[in-house]
């Protein structure tokens, strides 16, 4: 089951629309990771963490509480794992494919690999005992991996300020994201097309740089599709006065969501 569009499928042994070649599974999802783990440590008592596993509150609260009691020797999970534990028995941690956060398509990849990292690193050798951080990467160096590494934040910060500055991203301009999503592919995309070409009329380019629309990284969600479109703003105040101008109502089958300085781009 996909979590983003929710669709069910069956897992298939051949390709489902050719019928040709020969499919298997691959990947270093948290199951995989808790059966390698079992293989390698049989003697260790071992905690998976993540959405599927925690269902409750009390799910999360058992499963930490095992993990400080000393009940639990090895967890393994997603980066819930990583935010405001504070268990000094633990002194080794490990990052799996550390790689996968920077190549998410979003202009802030770089500086969220950067932050996991050094997150999860600051979890181990919080006792006296000190701690070892192993990183699992086919970039080392990277700079958010090297930086995170040597928990080198100035230089880290420099190169991501160049490379913003040179692209045109925050904090040098301000984004402004449309979204639109509907359950008909065709009906969203023609309703953010003709947004798109009203906006490029109404905004001139000394204001605003208007990219789009495109589908979004996850095109779809819940059985919606979705497109956005992306204005790199370096007069926000005048593009959202003509923002605020329009009708955004006017179609009742297409959802649009309009957000300024988005967080994700996702």
């Amino acid at each position: 089951m996909c979590h983003y569009c929710l669709e069910e499928t069956t897992l298939t042994s051949s390709c489902p629309k050719c019928s040709q070649g020969k499919l298997g599974m691959f990947g270093v999802g948290t199951q995989k990771v808790e059966v390698e783990i079992g293989r390698l440590f049989p003697e260790q008592a071992i905690q998976r963490m993540d959405s599927d596993a925690m269902k409750t509150r009390d799910d999360y609260r058992e499963s930490l509480g095992k993990l400080w009691s000393g009940e639990t020797d090895i967890l393994v999970g997603t980066q819930m794992i990583a935010k405001g534990l504070d268990v000094p028995d633990v002194t080794v941690v490990g990052v799996i494919s550390a790689d996968t956060a920077f190549h998410i398509p979003d202009f802030r990849s770089a500086e969220r690999t950067f932050q996991m990292v050094t997150q999860v690193a600051g979890r181990a050798g919080r006792g006296p005992r000190g701690g070892t951080v192993y990183v699992q990467t086919l970039h080392s160096t990277h700079y958010s991996i090297a930086g995170a590494a040597g928990y080198d934040f100035a230089g880290f910060a420099q190169k991501e300020l160049a490379m913003r500055r040179e692209l045109g991203f925050p904090p040098f301009v301000h984004l402004v994201r449309i979204i639109g999503e509907a359950k008909d592919e065709k009906e969203v995309r023609k309703r953010m097309e003709e947004t798109a070409n009203d906006l490029k009329q109404a905004i001139p380019e000394s204001e605003a740089a208007i990219s789009g629309p495109s589908p979004t990284a996850i095109p779809r969600m819940r059985n919606h599709y979705r497109f956005h479109i992306l204005l790199k703003c370096s007069k926000l105040p005048a593009v959202l006065e003509k923002l605020r101008a329009r009708d955004w109502h006017k179609s009742t089958s297409v959802r649009v969501f309009i957000d300024v300085d988005p967080v994700s781009l996702l």
